[in-house]
């Protein structure tokens, strides 16, 4: 099979033939029609991401959608002819989906959304989990109450906002001037930063400063910050003084660790099901790239998810 291979940090992917994955036992062989591409994506393949390493050369590729060829022994909630979609591999030594086949774990997989096309639903994956787990799993969001998303219009703030909304909260979520008419067409209320207000939930999915405003910002007695990149050096006494707690996220860990990735097939279930009873929405950048484009498709990572179509 045709893939794209990376043989070195920082170099360009490489088209190659390599061998075609076989199913074990537990796991799917998947006929890929498209590779969503992660911001993720493009710092493994620049060797900054010490989180996510990946054993080299490689086939990167977090997310996937496609189609079922065959299954392995042990496998029986998919079948042939199945259009599926995951979060996956690229990262911990497991094949990624810039390849035209892989041998995937069943439990990281769920059927895809009827209502959208493969495409999409490669787009969905990381960024829907990550605000599944930071949300549902750790937040616990409850109808009425009050979500702050900080960075609500890059790729998890977006699933974030409107996860939120599904819910039954009330959203309000942070961007630039000049993504105010997409936040609010998702149906939030928009701010440039907050100042001086509370909320039960705030979820930081850009780290750094906007995680220590995140902590003055969530409610007396109770409130609850979640973070995707609450990674640094941080000063937990605004928390604590406020009788707040703090969650982290971190989505990679059953691809990483091998445990909890029924989880994550349980999680995109519920992306399928909101997407078929349109409260979640994609957003795709404009232009297509082929499997060869690979390249391209990094270079264009920005405003708006981008796919590379295999298939």
């Amino acid at each position: 099979m045709k893939a794209m291979i990376l043989e070195a940090a920082g170099k360009p992917l490489s088209l190659r033939d390599i061998a075609k994955p076989v199913p074990a036992e537990g796991q799917v062989l998947v006929r890929i029609h498209a590779s969503g591409v992660n911001p993720l994506d493009l710092k493994i393949a620049a060797g900054k991401a010490e989180h996510a390493r990946m054993p080299l050369p490689a086939v990167l590729g977090i997310d996937m959608a496609g189609v079922v060829e065959a299954v392995g022994p042990g496998v029986t909630g998919f079948a042939p002819g199945d259009s599926v979609f995951g979060m996956t591999g690229g990262v911990g030594g497991v094949q990624g989906s810039l390849a035209e086949y892989a041998a995937v774990d069943a439990d990281l997989l769920a059927h895809a959304p009827r209502s959208i096309s493969l495409r999409e639903a490669a787009a969905l994956p990381l960024v829907f989990i990550t605000a599944w787990e930071g949300l549902v799993d750790r937040a616990r969001v409850q109808p009425g109450q009050s979500v702050l998303v900080q960075g609500g219009a890059g790729g998890v703030g977006r699933m974030a906002v409107q996860l939120a909304l599904a819910s039954g909260a009330k959203v309000t979520a942070t961007g630039r001037p000049a993504q105010r008419e997409q936040i609010e067409a998702m149906g939030a209320r928009f701010l440039e930063q907050v100042d001086g207000e509370e909320f039960d939930i705030v979820y930081d999915t850009v780290g750094g400063e906007v995680l220590d405003a995140s902590f003055r910002a969530a409610r007396q007695y109770g409130g609850h910050v979640v973070s995707a990149l609450g990674w640094g050096t941080h000063a937990l006494a605004p928390l604590s003084f406020r009788a707040a707690t703090y969650s982290g996220v971190f989505t990679l860990l059953p691809l990483l660790s091998g445990k909890g990735r029924a989880a994550h097939g349980a999680i995109l279930k519920e992306a399928a099901r909101l997407v078929d009873a349109g409260k979640l929405k994609v957003q795709l950048q404009a232009g297509r790239f082929t499997l060869e484009q690979a390249n391209a498709a990094h270079a264009a990572v920005g405003a708006g998810k981008v796919v590379v179509d295999v298939a």
